[in-house]
């Protein structure tokens, strides 16, 4: 099959891709902002120096995630490589906080582990401008259309799939994608059963046996904080208010930017290993194919949810949704105080004018208590 549509850069298209955005003024300006100190024609004289994806990762890409750990969060820890052999190559399906930092503090990760970087499924949406596909092609992600066209979706699905096959088992390069289509605003993670069967469709094997092909591998991304959590708030009130909202390409950028340069706290990745095995078990247990495909992203949810990191904000945020006390003993008086703060704050920063700031409240209260209530009901 022909992936050139989608696929990430080759490394001999590279030295072109990179003349191009050192043209792109709107590039070269999101440059200067990134290294302040650095003169442009300096950016674009580095830029047009590279001739692999890797090395300008490691160069041009990594000390800024350096900088972000460093000054917007409180540590990022990457646990779980014991779970995992360095040397194969897995499907990672994580859960979906933030558009950009999900797969790219990952990479930060993983490179200071002496890993490889994964490819990176985006979707079409993302690509406003000509030079951001350029910039995540060249960043090892490839393209996921959103919405081909009803004639055009099973070839596209079709696709999409055997690309992911090809990379795993023929480039041997790790993959991530989020278990469904765009961020679970509300926190409330689960696997799109949709997803599972676009998986199938690169294999030519039974269902159970293309998916473990893939070597799936769930992980679990903990945000202290989310920077967007505000405008996922303001988003659930614009969709009740008028069911027919729809976000626009700048609410898109500034999510970006919000979720890239906002407060982060403490961020935790956290692998469960490959469910392969699991998977094939539940294809000699579960006869009915959509009954199967529902057990599987049971599955996946069931190992996300375990692995969350859990922070005080999260049971704060519980026992204020449910008036309990259920974790009282685990903060005190002042973090729930400054928890309260910060979700006022939060909610000031929303540009409504019909702002319901009792409906905004439980939106914020519900995108952190959620992870610890589907963590204790895997528990449970």
């Amino acid at each position: 099959m022909n992936f050139d549509a989608i696929r990430c850069y080759d490394k001999e298209e590279i030295p072109a891709v990179l003349e191009r955005l050192s043209n792109d003024k709107h590039f070269i300006n999101l440059l200067s902002t990134i290294y302040p100190l650095l003169p442009k024609e300096l950016i674009k004289q580095r830029l047009v120096s590279f001739d692999n994806a890797d090395d300008f990762q490691k160069i041009m890409v990594y000390p800024f995630l350096q900088y972000l750990e460093a000054n917007l969060t409180k540590g990022i820890k990457l646990l779980g490589l014991d779970k995992i052999d360095k040397n194969r190559s897995y499907l990672y399906v994580s859960n979906h906080r933030d558009i950009i930092l999900d797969s790219t503090l990952l990479c930060g990760k993983l490179i200071e582990n002496g890993m490889d970087t994964v490819e990176i499924a985006i979707g079409d949406n993302l690509l406003v401008f000509s030079w951001i596909e350029d910039l995540v092609r060249l960043n090892k992600s490839f393209i996921v259309r959103r919405n081909p066209g009803a004639k055009q979706m099973l070839e596209s699905s079709r696709l999409l799939s055997a690309y992911m096959a090809y990379t795993i088992n023929e480039k041997k390069h790790s993959i991530w994608i989020a278990q469904r289509e765009g961020r679970a605003k509300d926190s409330d993670d689960r696997t799109q059963e949709s997803l599972l069967k676009m998986f199938n469709m690169g294999g030519t094997g039974t269902f159970t046996e293309n998916l473990a092909a893939l070597h799936i591998c769930p992980l679990s991304i903990s945000y202290e904080y989310d920077p967007c959590d505000y405008l996922k708030a303001k988003e659930f009130q614009q969709k009740r208010d008028n069911p027919d909202h729809k976000k626009s390409p700048q609410d898109d950028l500034l999510n970006m930017k919000t979720g890239v340069m906002g407060f982060k706290g403490r961020v935790v990745y956290r692998i469960a290993g490959e469910i392969s095995d699991e998977i094939m078990q539940l294809g000699e247990e579960i006869q009915n194919r959509n009954e199967l495909v529902a057990a599987i992203a049971s599955l996946i949810d069931a190992k996300i949810h375990s692995n969350y990191e859990i922070y005080k904000v999260n049971k704060i945020a519980y026992d204020m949704l449910h008036e309990s006390t259920e974790y009282r003993k685990s903060y005190t008086l002042l973090d729930k105080l400054d928890f309260e703060k910060y979700v006022e704050m939060q909610i000031n920063k929303i540009d409504l004018e019909n702002k319901d700031v009792d409906f905004l409240k439980i939106k914020i209260l519900e995108m952190y208590a959620n992870p610890l209530r589907n963590a204790m009901s895997v528990v449970n």
